[in-house]
């Protein structure tokens, strides 16, 4: 016992030691990660001189409030903000209502073709969006549709990723639980909305928070399919707000950390649920 306790202590040593080192590493490269942003919120609240010195002043002074509502009124942000948070949520709901059916399909009924349907789904991952923007452009264009909402959200409102995601969390679901419920006279549809959909709610999670961020951060398809003032989103906003007012750099990072806020807010209501969801697929 005696020559049995050292060997432990060394042991417990290591291990705290190895566990220091990776927050350590870890803590590192979060705080390597957090600098542009930290930079961007203090750049906000600098007048023009402190922007610009060198060597770079990090904490303003005093703190420049009024950059904020300065960006704001400086292009019709609040334009850009609504038509934003519209079309995520928009193509959010969309791409969610039409995942989980897919995704229970692929994942729990037999029908033919079902592999050769997946395979072909996950090929189209693979295949670059730039390469559809020019076939995509003549097909929104043909349809009437170019310059209106419908060009911005029908396209979007599904997507093989969140199909492929939820499939992965649907086939976790014992069988014996449809067995059950087909027994007590359930439909299918009854059972994948009341008792399959709240069993795989993680990943649901995850899918709308990739969607939600993918949509509010969207540029290049809009910027083509809209050149009207009234349809442009915040990332487009923040482009052409960026040409009006050249070097102006305490307002444009204003108005850059206007625009991650939304998301910043998402993220912090829904990161259990999200967490969650990584996890779970990845143990899948």
């Amino acid at each position: 016992m005696r020559g049995h306790r050292p060997r432990v202590n060394a042991y417990l040593l290591r291990r705290a030691a190895g566990l220091g080192t990776v927050y350590v590493l870890l803590l590192a490269v979060a705080a390597v990660m957090a600098l542009p942003f930290l930079w961007m919120v203090t750049t906000s609240l600098k007048d023009l001189y402190q922007a610009l010195r060198i060597p770079p002043q990090w904490i303003p002074s005093p703190p420049r409030w009024d950059n904020y509502p300065a960006a704001w009124n400086a292009a019709p942000f609040g334009i850009y903000f609504w038509n934003s948070f519209f079309l995520a949520v928009t193509t959010t709901v969309g791409d969610v209502l039409t995942s989980i059916p897919a995704a229970y399909a692929l994942a729990k009924m037999t029908f033919l073709g079902r592999g050769v349907l997946l395979g072909l789904l996950l090929g189209t991952l693979m295949i670059p969006g730039q390469m559809l923007l020019v076939p995509s452009f003549i097909l929104i264009n043909r349809l009437g549709w170019y310059n209106t909402y419908w060009a911005l959200i029908i396209p979007w409102t599904a997507g093989v990723f969140g199909i492929f995601l939820l499939r992965q969390f649907f086939k976790t679901i014992p069988d014996e639980l449809w067995d059950s419920a087909r027994i007590d006279g359930c439909p299918r549809l009854r059972y994948i909305f009341q008792i399959a959909v709240p069993l795989v709610r993680p990943g649901i999670a995850t899918v709308a928070l990739f969607k939600f961020v993918g949509s509010w951060n969207a540029f290049l398809w809009v910027i083509i399919m809209t050149d009207r003032v009234e349809l442009r989103t915040v990332p487009v906003g923040l482009r052409f707000f960026m040409q009006d007012i050249g070097t102006d750099y305490p307002r444009l990072m204003a108005a850059a950390t206007m625009a991650i806020v939304p998301v910043l807010i998402l993220f912090f209501f829904a990161q259990k649920q999200f967490i969650q969801g990584i996890a779970r697929t990845g143990i899948k």
